[in-house]
C-alpha cells in the first residue's frame, strides 16, 4: 500500500487525482501490474472519492452545488462540531473506488477522471492506494 497527500484549498471542492494515480502505476512499473484495479481509499470521514466527467468543469461545480442544496450546513444536525454536512456528503460520495487497469494503463472512459471530494477543507488529506491483480 502507498499513501499520497492531497492539499485542498477550499471548503468544498473536487480535486482531480487521475495524474497521481498514473504516477502510482509508473512508480511501480517494475512490479508488472498489467491487468487489475487501482484501489483508492480515503481514510477520512469528511471527504470521499468518485469517478466522473473531467471534460466540462461545470460538472464538478454542479456536483458540489447539488450536494450543498441536498445537504445544507444549517439542517439541524445532532452532531454539533460544525462539519456535520461534510460527513453526510462524504458518505454519499463513498470512501473508495476501483480504477480498472488494462495492459498497464488506466482504462477509464473517454471523459472520466478520478476525484477526491473535499467537504471540510481546506486541509491536507491522505489517500491510500493499492493494486489488485486480475490476470
Amino acid at each position: 500500500m502507498e499513501k499520497i497527500s492531497i492539499s485542498t484549498s477550499k471548503q468544498s471542492q473536487l480535486v482531480n487525482i487521475t495524474e497521481e494515480l498514473g504516477s502510482f502505476l509508473a512508480r511501480n512499473a517494475d512490479k508488472n501490474w498489467t491487468n487489475g484495479f487501482i484501489c483508492v481509499f480515503c481514510p477520512h470521514t469528511t471527504c470521499g472519492v468518485t469517478i466522473n466527467e473531467g471534460y466540462d468543469p461545470d460538472v464538478r461545480k454542479d456536483i458540489s452545488d447539488f450536494l450543498a442544496s441536498l445537504v445544507p450546513t444549517d439542517w439541524g444536525f445532532l452532531h454539533s462540531e460544525g462539519n456535520s454536512d461534510a460527513h453526510i456528503k462524504a458518505s454519499l460520495m463513498g470512501s473508495h473506488c476501483l480504477v480498472p487497469v488494462e495492459n498497464g494503463r488506466m482504462a477509464l472512459g473517454k471523459w472520466q477522471l478520478v476525484y477526491m471530494c473535499e467537504f471540510d477543507g481546506p486541509r491536507l488529506r491522505t489517500l491510500q492506494l493499492s493494486f489488485i491483480r486480475a490476470e
